[in-house]
């Protein structure tokens, strides 16, 4: 399992902009091969941070929807919303603890 986290720093007057192209494109995103979880996460101390929260299968699942034209698309609408450039985290899961 991969996990796939982006930290989004948007421009303040893009926020319901990239809030409403999430909502559009998110169902696509979700249905694509490996894809088995995909949220938006809103900063408590920062109304302009949006952090992506997906898992994948594998490496090859989300590399096959990285190097997809539907991600090509959606990030051509998205990266003019930017404030800084995003940054990209994958993990791999060691240890699951549960409370």
């Amino acid at each position: 399992m991969i996990i796939r986290i982006v930290r989004l720093t948007l421009q303040p007057d893009a926020v319901a902009a990239f809030d409403a192209l999430f909502a559009a494109t998110s169902p696509t995103i979700r249905a694509f091969p490996g894809c088995r979880h995909l949220e938006l996460l809103a900063d408590t101390s920062a109304p302009a941070i949006r952090t992506t929260y997906s898992l994948w299968a594998d490496e090859a699942s989300l590399e096959a929807y990285r190097s997809s034209d539907y991600f090509r698309s959606v990030w051509r609408q998205t990266k003019p919303l930017f404030a800084e450039p995003a940054v990209a985290h994958s993990y791999r899961s060691l240890c699951v603890v549960d409370a």
